[in-house]
């Protein structure tokens, strides 16, 4: 990750408490067969450049809020991954997002970096990354991916137009799975619809080399982007 990568803080647990070509360098890796399709999980992946910084918070916040709202067994339904276009593979995540996780309860522990490869696409029901640019690089990769593949604020944007009666209910007998495919077939059938926001405001700015205070308000604007998708995943809200 570079300092180049940089562009221009619902509710979630307060601090304390198919398939087609792939595209060259870095980002292609070895192209998977798509295995058998399991209706019983449903796998997100989050993206951005080194897989140290902004996705290893939103995968472990996400992971968090889904056993919190969830309980184990239920949650054990959405598996939450993430990599990077340049991701430095098995390194650690930074020290100052380790930190933060750690504020918002989260457990950083056990996490190592990751390159994108064609068969974290394949497999990702769900692609949320943090920039537009990131977004269209997992889109020229191929592998069906732009019905899939939005950054997280504009999934954001997108699930908070969505009624949340339209979805499938886990109290109704409905898998969390079955609700969150519902969800991602609703996003994306509403992207053409709505007004476009300026192109920063769907982004998440790399806090790379800054002091702990940016990767706060990088947790804190990734905090808030994931209550409402959260929401909507599992149809609960905490206390």
């Amino acid at each position: 990750m570079t300092a180049a990568d940089t562009r221009a803080p619902g509710r979630l647990t307060l601090p304390g408490q198919s398939r087609g070509h792939s595209v060259p360098h870095r980002i292609s890796g070895t192209l998977a067969a798509p295995g058998p399709v399991s209706h019983d999980r449903f796998r997100i992946l989050f993206v951005c450049t080194g897989n140290i910084c902004r996705s290893p918070i939103a995968e472990r916040l996400t992971r968090h809020e889904l056993a919190a709202r969830l309980g184990d067994r239920a949650a054990a339904q959405i598996l939450v991954e993430s990599a990077g276009t340049w991701g430095h593979e098995g390194a650690p995540m930074e020290a100052h997002a380790a930190t933060v996780l750690g504020e918002y309860g989260a457990d950083p522990g056990g996490f190592a970096g990751r390159e994108l490869l064609d068969e974290h696409v394949i497999d990702a029901d769900l692609v949320l990354t943090a920039t537009l640019d990131h977004r269209a690089q997992v889109i020229s990769m191929g592998h069906a991916a732009g019905l899939r593949t939005f950054t997280l604020k504009e999934f954001t944007r997108l699930v908070r137009t969505i009624d949340p009666a339209t979805l499938p209910d886990p109290l109704q007998g409905a898998s969390v799975a079955d609700r969150a495919r519902a969800l991602v077939r609703a996003a994306a059938a509403l992207r053409g619809w709505l007004l476009a926001s300026p192109p920063e405001a769907d982004e998440v700015d790399d806090p790379y080399g800054a002091p702990i205070s940016m990767f706060r308000n990088c947790g804190e604007e990734i905090y808030h982007a994931l209550d409402p998708v959260v929401t909507a995943l599992t149809g609960s809200r905490l206390a």
